[in-house]
């Protein structure tokens, strides 16, 4: 039985495509080091030191965006394009999980 057939993503320009590939490899990287979350340090250590060079290519990302005339960023479309690729499932890694409370 094949897997269900995924969303067909927005349409977006190179530039956002980009912004939202570099976007997801920083946040995978910030769900690793997040503390509130089991593991080890230097598993954290390790996306840490990685996480500058995603941080650099998610500013020339936008750096590219900003000098092609894309001033702006028109949320609805870059938020589709973000749960098609599973990016719920990857930003909830870098929040807290629910908690007792205490």
């Amino acid at each position: 039985m094949l897997p269900p057939e995924l969303p067909p993503l927005p349409a977006l320009t190179r530039a956002e495509a980009g912004l939202i590939d570099r976007y997801l490899e920083a946040v995978g990287l910030l769900g690793r080091i997040n503390p509130a979350r089991d593991g080890d340090t230097y598993r954290g250590l390790r996306a840490a030191r990685a996480l500058v060079g995603k941080a650099v290519a998610l500013r020339d990302a936008l750096t590219v965006m900003h000098r092609h005339g894309e001033t702006e960023l028109h949320a609805a479309t870059p938020a589709r394009a973000l749960r098609v690729l599973d990016g719920d499932r990857r930003t909830a890694r870098v929040t807290l999980s629910p908690g007792s409370g205490s």
